[in-house]
């Protein structure tokens, strides 16, 4: 009995240990879930109020919040990423008094916000967030927990797309599959810059006008490709007549693969021969056969398009050629590269970083960089752009290509002289020409851009202090801070900038004799209106710090206005007031960033992460041809790693944007490239 009654204890203190167990299992299962099925709905109510506050513009990895920890998600985002968005922003919460929460105290600038003031206190909206920071300060604390959640490693998801072959690359393609250089796709339809660059996918439509062009062009470059024979040497036999079967099919695949940069299939090779004897019989000649063939391959959507990415293993060796050669040279493969893709020798990150080294040491490269140069600092606005003849008579066509030419000598001597690329903001030299010099008030090199050291006391330093960017980013008669601060926020730090709520005026405050004003106390409208001040205290501070550059890129000690004598009045003589500058500028978002010469600017931009992150991003758009996505993270991630441990060489950053857009971090690849 006494056995019996032990065992029973036992039993009845496991029972109550099991119990106790399965109770506080409940407790917090039932808390969980609890926390889980009676939150607010934050993807549903709370969301529209940041939503509508702009809040997800700027605090984003490319908004002018970037640099800050709070990163709206994806447009793309789902409800329940939203909604673990929400819980994750715990981290802004103080639970002693909610009320003082950065989450709150921020957009409604109870404490000082960089974006101004985004929600209006006592306003439904403010009650809203008031709400959600309440149950935030009263939750359990799972924020890391749902932190992590909401940002998983995306997996790199490369989806087949086409790409149009840019003006200059047919140019170049055409140059190098026939030898002509008439550079015919300068009389095609103009290119759009979207994200930048001319070259982005999205964009790339073939309109009917371009299409007749196509046309065009393609039968003015077959008829000069044998105008007096087969000069080009596309023929690689001696037809034996007109109708010269074997010499036919050989010259077909043999052309073909190089404008279709792959092999022929048998079907295609069939079509177009029956097209060679048709132009062959109509022109009683071989070489009016081949030029049938030519002029029919430059209108196919095989020479005109390229595919990335495809599905096909037998072609995507080709294609990963054509992607590397389009990006490093602007133009086809080579015959290396058509052999290295024959031979499967592009199919490891080690082979490509092979290819683009041997590719780079190519005049081809030098001309591309050029190019990504040219469309990444908007040349073209300088170039077609006008200037007041009365304020800068010195101003003309020839000045606007020597800037655009100092720009291109210092990237040339940072890039293939492997020097460290975020001396691009802050070198103190530069390359400049006679009038340059002049321009710069500095002694005139012994030759042409030459290597010229730029004194301290000129404030100049890089592209920042560069006649190129003071002159484009300015109006034709004034200086405009906003476009400078802009084009830095957008063109350095890959920052957008929200677009200004519809209806609101841009236009400044009239200057007169009697209230002449300086650019900052004319753009204090800016600062003193609300819906104006929350982008324009991220851009204009930044302009502000330049104004000792006047719109040429000329150094200035006090703003000259000239107001001349009312329409009318005979005898009145013209009137010029001087006024101080204060370039006292800031770059919200940076630490220590407050400067008053483009010299010290670079100096914070060169020292910038964002900054140096932003090069990789420029370079990754214009070689993939579109905006970077949240699968290229992982990629980018090491590309920027690979460019900060190179001492910031652009050079390695090329190889390794190849290499990691080709082979991204996390993707696995069999022996033969393939996923």
């Amino acid at each position: 009995m006494r056995d019996f009654a032990k065992i029973k204890r036992l039993k009845c203190s496991f029972a109550n240990r099991l119990i106790r167990a399965a109770f506080a299992l409940s407790f917090w299962a039932n808390l969980v879930t609890a926390q889980s099925t009676s939150a607010p709905d934050f993807a549903t109510n709370v969301f529209p109020v940041f939503e509508k506050a702009g809040c997800p513009g700027c605090h984003n990895p490319d908004g002018v919040a970037s640099g800050t920890r709070l990163h709206f998600p994806d447009r793309e985002a789902t409800a329940a990423e939203l909604q673990r968005f929400g819980w994750s922003l715990q981290t802004f919460i103080d639970k002693s008094n909610p009320g003082k929460s950065l989450l709150l105290a921020k957009p409604t600038r109870a404490v000082p916000h960089a974006g101004g003031k985004r929600i209006t206190p006592g306003t439904p909206q403010e009650q809203t967030l008031r709400s959600w920071v309440d149950y935030l300060a009263t939750t359990h604390d799972v924020a890391p927990q749902v932190a992590a959640a909401s940002h998983p490693a995306a997996p790199v998801a490369q989806k087949a797309v086409l790409r149009r072959l840019t003006h200059t690359q047919y140019n170049n393609t055409v140059r190098d599959l026939l030898g002509d250089d008439g550079n015919l796709a300068a009389q095609f339809p103009p290119e759009d810059f979207v994200n930048g660059f001319t070259n982005q996918y999205s964009s790339q439509s073939v309109s009917p006008l371009l299409a007749e062009a196509y046309s065009s062009a393609a039968e003015k470059l077959a008829r000069n490709a044998f105008r007096g024979g087969d000069t080009k040497k596309l023929i690689p036999c001696k037809p034996a007549g007109p109708a010269d079967s074997a010499c036919s099919v050989r010259f077909i695949r043999q052309f073909g693969k190089r404008a279709f940069r792959r092999p022929l299939l048998d079907s295609e090779v069939d079509r177009y021969r029956k097209l060679f004897s048709l132009g062959a019989n109509q022109g009683k000649s071989f070489n009016a056969g081949a030029q049938l063939v030519v002029e029919a391959m430059l209108q196919s959507p095989n020479f005109l398009l390229r595919t990335e990415n495809g599905s096909d293993p037998q072609t995507r060796p080709y294609e990963v050629a054509s992607r590397l050669s389009y990006f490093l040279w602007n133009s086809m493969p080579d015959q290396t590269l058509f052999r290295a893709a024959e031979a499967g020798e592009l199919n490891t990150p080690e082979s490509l970083e092979s290819a683009a080294r041997r590719m780079l040491q190519d005049k081809r490269a030098h001309a591309m960089v050029d190019d990504f140069v040219q469309q990444w600092l908007r040349f073209d606005r300088l170039l077609t752009s006008v200037k007041d003849r009365r304020s800068f008579p010195q101003y003309t066509p020839e000045l606007a290509l020597a800037m655009t030419e100092e720009t291109r000598r210092l990237i040339a001597d940072l890039v293939w002289k492997n020097g460290d690329f975020t001396q691009f903001y802050s070198a103190d030299y530069g390359f400049l020409s006679s009038t340059l010099a002049n321009l710069y008030n500095i002694p005139a090199p012994e030759k042409d851009f030459d290597k010229v050291t730029l004194p301290p006391e000129t404030e100049r330093s890089g592209i920042l202090g560069q006649a190129v960017f003071l002159a484009l980013t300015s109006k034709p008669a004034e200086t405009s801070p906003t476009a400078r601060g802009l084009f830095v926020r957008e063109q350095f730090l890959c920052q957008e900038v929200p677009q200004p709520p519809p209806g609101v005026s841009t236009n400044l405050p009239a200057l007169t004799k009697d209230k002449p004003q300086t650019n900052r106390d004319r753009l204090g409208i800016h600062l003193s209106n609300e819906s104006c001040a929350s982008c324009h205290s991220l851009i204009d501070p930044i302009g502000f710090g330049l104004e000792k550059f006047d719109a040429i890129g000329q150094r200035r000690e006090k703003l000259k206005l000239t107001f001349d004598p009312p329409r009318g009045e005979k005898r009145g003589k013209s009137v010029t007031v001087e006024l101080d500058l204060n370039t006292q500028g800031d770059v919200a978002g940076l630490k220590n960033a407050k400067f008053s010469s483009p010299r010290e600017l670079g100096v914070i931009l060169a020292a910038s992460t964002q900054c140096q992150d932003c090069v990789a991003k420029q370079l990754f758009r214009y070689a993939m041809g579109r905006r970077e996505s949240i699968a290229d993270r992982p990629a980018l991630r090491r590309i920027f790693s690979d460019f900060r441990d190179s001492h910031f060489r652009f050079q390695d950053l090329i190889v390794s944007i190849v290499k990691w857009t080709e082979f991204a971090p996390g993707r696995d690849v069999d022996a033969s490239g393939t996923d």
